[in-house]
């Protein structure tokens, strides 16, 4: 009888301590790297494709409110880009048009953990969750003709900027994004945590590939030997595949739907701690 009080007692004070020390654990946030890939959706992507992948990379610091709830500061690069000659509509592979853009994204957002995240304690390891988050980017398109790199906003291929139509304005090389993500995190140990992240970033421009309203050819004056600008040769390479398309006010893309992108990223994070005196 005795030596099964004494061994009550013992796992009294022992689930006490533990409990205890949980208590005075907090989590107060990690810091982290990662790596993965990068697709673009668009007016040069319109059937969401996932087949032309590039590379992304980001570091973030997070600063955990609760073991629940936390806010994180990031610092991302995507490269995106994509080609009409990848698509499955004719008409799309006719037109030709390609482009190439490095992203580079500052951004703060709000994550929800869907279990209580504590590292290096059994059980508390693991969570999936959420993220909601707005950023700012920057981008500047460009495509190769004959093997040259041309930026194609500062030709303005839909005729912005020309006296042709002083209507359409040049398009700036920052946008805002608004990042929805899923992911996970594992605590490997106390102090290192591995995670993954798919993340959609919904935009408020439609030029990250140049491509967005009608054509307008007239807006690109031959050059004085009478051959044709390098604009007007980007902005409508149908004359490569076949009869040039291009005729002035023909739809080149849809102004009516925004371009976004997503990211899918692996990495490690370090986790920063405290201790604070436990509840009575």
């Amino acid at each position: 009888m005795f030596n099964r009080f004494t061994l009550l007692l013992l796992v009294g004070i022992i689930s006490v301590s533990a409990k205890a020390q949980m208590d005075s654990y907090v989590h107060t946030g990690e810091f982290g790297i990662s790596t993965g890939v990068a697709h673009y959706y668009g007016d040069l992507n319109t059937r969401g494709a996932i087949d032309r992948p590039k590379m992304a990379a980001g570091i973030f610091f997070r600063k955990q409110i609760s073991n629940y709830i936390g806010f994180k500061v990031s610092a991302n690069y995507a490269r995106l880009g994509y080609s009409d000659i990848h698509s499955r509509n004719e008409t799309q592979r006719r037109r030709n048009l390609s482009f190439n853009s490095d992203v580079y994204e500052l951004g703060i957002s709000g994550d929800f953990n869907f279990y209580k995240f504590m590292p290096g304690w059994e059980g508390y390891n693991f969570t999936p969750y959420v993220s909601l988050g707005v950023g700012i980017f920057s981008y500047d398109p460009y495509a190769f003709l004959g093997g040259e790199k041309i930026y194609l906003r500062e030709i303005g291929t839909e005729g912005q900027g020309s006296a042709a139509y002083p209507d359409r304005a040049i398009y700036g090389t920052t946008a805002v994004s608004i990042p929805l993500g899923v992911g996970f995190k594992y605590a490997l140990s106390e102090n290192i945590n591995f995670f993954g992240e798919l993340s959609y970033r919904f935009t408020n421009t439609d030029f990250l590939d140049d491509v967005s309203g009608t054509y307008a050819p007239d807006a690109f004056p031959s050059l004085p030997n009478g051959l044709p600008s390098t604009a007007f040769l980007l902005q409508d390479r149908s004359y490569e595949t076949g009869t040039s398309i291009g005729i002035k006010g023909r739809q080149r893309g849809n102004s009516l739907q925004k371009d976004a992108f997503v990211t899918l990223q692996f990495g490690v994070s370090f986790n920063m701690s405290s201790y604070r005196c436990p509840r009575n």
